[in-house]
């Protein structure tokens, strides 16, 4: 209905020039005048705007008249037009789209959610939660109707087209979800994602083993069942219920006071090569270090204040949002603090 509206407003442009054009022309013939005058009184009597003399003969007024009573006609109906395309959203939902994509271009460091299903749903929930920036890219009516009772920034495309994924800010975003409900999608957009960005950090979701080590090829960082961390969970809420409760309090973005967080340990931060002991974490900011993810991929589950920092570890710390702030700052680039 939008599109048959927008067709009829070309219409009857078209259908004002025409006027104007044929007013030109019989102004010329009936009246002897010069081409640019005639068009001129053409112009301010379809315009409605008035005409400087009363043209002589009969057949000049009847023209007068005849272009009068045709430009009535096409401003009223173009007015009603635009009315109804105003009404109808077209040109406000323009409007919209513009500011949506500007938006959207000026994004750094995002996350793309591909696939706004029950599980990207959930992922948004939590980001949103943390406060990070995300786009949704999905081709979903009710996933789009979804995006936008949410306020999230969304691009109505497929993961698997990388002009989509440019779209969506890829070249810009800190890292990807691939959680559509088909696993050769989830592929395809993995493939592409790293393919694009070879350093992009790519979480995908899997219905089974044989497409979580598809996937894990393609390039994908973590590839998640779904199924199987659900009934690992289930398991061990029954055998090991408020250790469980208890981890999924605190690794839930809306967890109320403690917190875990992961810090890398970078060149920049001058810390590598320092002790836990040295650093004086626990004193310095109040957080824990409660495991180590060594640069070779090992994890020290039990670190001890001896335990010395390398480049290209990861700190996994629990602590308050203040203490983990105060853990980010101890490890930030050096030149980040000075400025």
């Amino acid at each position: 209905m939008q599109q048959f509206s927008v067709r009829l407003l070309v219409i009857a442009t078209t259908v004002l020039t025409v006027a104007l054009a044929l007013g030109t022309i019989g102004f010329q013939h009936t009246l002897g005048e010069g081409w640019m005058d005639s068009f001129y009184r053409s112009m301010v009597t379809v315009t409605l705007t008035g005409i400087d003399t009363k043209p002589s003969g009969t057949a000049a007024e009847l023209l007068t008249i005849g272009l009068m009573l045709v430009g009535v006609a096409i401003f009223a109906y173009i007015a009603s037009t635009l009315v109804e395309l105003i009404a109808r959203g077209v040109l406000t939902g323009a409007w919209a789209e513009r500011r949506r994509r500007r938006a959207i271009e000026r994004l750094r460091d995002h996350y793309i959610i591909c696939g706004y299903g029950r599980v990207g749903r959930n992922v948004a929930d939590e980001f949103r939660h943390a406060g990070v920036a995300y786009v949704v890219l999905d081709f979903s009516a009710s996933a789009l109707e979804a995006a936008r009772e949410r306020n999230d920034h969304f691009i109505e495309g497929n993961g698997t087209e990388d002009e989509d994924l440019r779209a969506a800010g890829l070249e810009r975003a800190r890292g990807l979800v691939a959680a559509s409900d088909d696993d050769a999608d989830n592929l395809y957009i993995t493939l592409s994602a790293r393919t694009t960005r070879p350093e992009l950090h790519i979480v995908a979701r899997a219905s089974d083993e044989d497409a979580a080590r598809k996937l894990s090829l393609a390039g994908a960082d973590r590839v998640v069942q779904p199924y199987v961390a659900a009934g690992r969970v289930m398991a061990n809420l029954i055998l090991k219920p408020q250790v469980t409760a208890f981890l999924d309090v605190m690794t839930t973005a809306s967890a109320p006071e403690l917190r875990f967080e992961e810090i890398k340990v970078t060149d920049a931060c001058g810390q590598s090569g320092k002790s836990i002991r040295e650093l004086d974490i626990r004193k310095a900011t109040g957080a824990l270090i409660v495991a180590l993810r060594k640069h070779d991929g090992t994890f020290d589950t039990t670190p001890t204040p001896d335990a010395t920092l390398t480049t290209g570890d990861v700190l996994i710390a629990a602590g308050t949002p203040d203490e983990l702030r105060a853990l980010e700052d101890l490890f930030a680039p050096r030149g980040a603090l000075a400025g």
